[in-house]
């Protein structure tokens, strides 16, 4: 139920934009302040909180960052004004980020390691179909009542969530290091301009913004490195990506979140831009996507237990350019049957990638560092999806009519690239042995 609220809560401020502008008498411009606001404090928040997580346990952490986020929802739903709800929407993002930090961590401590993979892959499906599900969710919601709703239905979640977290969530071991301040200063930093970085080219802006906020970037990550480098248990975890395995499996993860968001923002556009179909027909004609994700996920997630993660990994990865492939060589006329096959083969490929990648980064980590795994496995996934929507706007501006197509080309390029890199592990495993 967290991780879901969590999720959707990402995207599903998204179509409520233009209700949300008009409501606060915002301009459509400072309304995106709604949708960035919660996703910054997500990204810069993620490590310290794992962080905090192997400090304190995982289960404090959790309970506290669902606390935070059902208190934020109540305050967003009873928002007057464009900054209340701006700065209330960066509360939910830090609860937000309290629950993903440490929510791998937690399935590791709840589930016995031969079924570590079937429980990474609910965790999986869960993930995936909410990040799927969100504007088709919000859609539903705008229909029957107002914007605030789409806060205040986490409320009534949030605490029966609280109260199941009270009976069932295991207390965890505690690492003796300190919270670490300055590197916590260092990482919000260094994701944060990059984060800005990244979306101000994607759409276009005077370069000048986003070069200053990449060099910023660069200098915070330069220090942070300097000042964790030798430490036992440092926020950027530099000696979990000192182990093959855990770096090629975030490599992994961030290349192929990048082609799912290249995809998931593009194919609206070109359903009903380019394929002249309606706003309903493309939520249908989405559909097949996330629901062969949620098929997919836990077969991959069994199967994760028995298989090397680099090898279903890359097979499902290869599947999934294969059906981006597929897509952005469609008839120009296709039927929705066409469309729907080439969105199943792509749900099937990025269900059967997830799980076991999950498994692995997280498996690839000693116990008393699943935080800083953690961490990285949710900061993997959001810098990816940010990469991806930001490049989908750059080939709009450039490519114009075109850039739907471009946009599902370098998905992919993208999912090919992430199976090379999930198929190196195989290379590392008998290394190793």
């Amino acid at each position: 139920m967290a991780i879901s609220m969590a999720v959707l809560d990402g995207a599903i401020a998204n179509v409520a934009l233009p209700t949300i502008a008009r409501d606060v008498h915002a301009s459509p411009a400072a309304s995106i302040w709604v949708v960035n606001a919660y996703q910054l404090a997500v990204t810069v928040s993620l490590l310290p909180l794992a962080s905090l997580g192997e400090i304190y346990g995982y289960r404090r952490v959790y309970q506290g960052g669902l606390f935070l986020f059902t208190l934020a929802s109540l305050l967003c739903a009873l928002s007057t004004s464009l900054p209340m709800l701006a700065a209330v929407r960066v509360v939910q993002g830090f609860g937000a980020s309290g629950i993903m930090s440490v929510n791998a961590a937690l399935v590791r401590f709840i589930m016995p390691r031969k079924l570590l993979g079937r429980g990474i892959g609910m965790n999986a499906l869960v993930v995936a179909v909410a990040s799927a599900v969100g504007p088709t969710v919000a859609s539903t919601i705008l229909s029957v009542a107002a914007w605030p709703w789409l806060f205040a239905v986490n409320v009534p979640i949030g605490i029966v969530a609280q109260l199941v977290a009270l009976g069932s969530l295991p207390e965890t071991p505690r690492s003796p290091h300190r919270f670490d301040w300055a590197a916590a200063g260092l990482s919000a930093a260094m994701f944060g301009l990059l984060i800005v970085a990244i979306d101000g080219v994607g759409h276009g802006e005077d370069l000048t913004v986003p070069a200053a906020a990449l060099g910023g970037a660069v200098l915070a990550a330069a220090l942070l490195v300097r000042r964790t480098l030798g430490q036992a248990a440092p926020m950027l975890p530099l000696d979990l990506f000192r182990r093959p395995i855990f770096a090629l499996s975030s490599a992994t993860a961030v290349c192929s979140f990048a082609a799912q968001a290249l995809a998931y923002v593009s194919l609206p556009f070109y359903f009903q831009d380019v394929l002249g179909r309606t706003q309903v027909a493309t939520g249908f004609l989405m559909t097949p996507w996330p629901l062969t994700v949620a098929v997919a996920a836990p077969i991959a997630g069994r199967l994760a237990d028995r298989y090397p993660a680099g090898a279903l990994g890359g097979i499902g990865l290869a599947v999934l350019a294969a059906g981006l492939v597929l897509m952005a060589f469609l008839p120009a006329h296709p039927s929705d049957l066409a469309i729907a096959w080439r969105m199943t083969v792509c749900g099937a490929g990025f269900g059967f990638f997830q799980s076991p990648n999950g498994k692995a980064l997280i498996e690839s980590a000693p116990r008393e560092r699943t935080g800083g795994a953690s961490g990285i496995m949710s900061t993997s996934r959001l810098l990816g999806q940010t990469m991806g929507a930001a490049l989908v706007a750059l080939a709009f501006s450039l490519a114009g009519a075109a850039g739907t197509t471009t946009s599902i080309v370098m998905a992919a390029s993208f999912s090919g690239l992430a199976s090379i890199v999930s198929m190196m592990r195989l290379m590392n495993t008998v290394a190793e042995r």
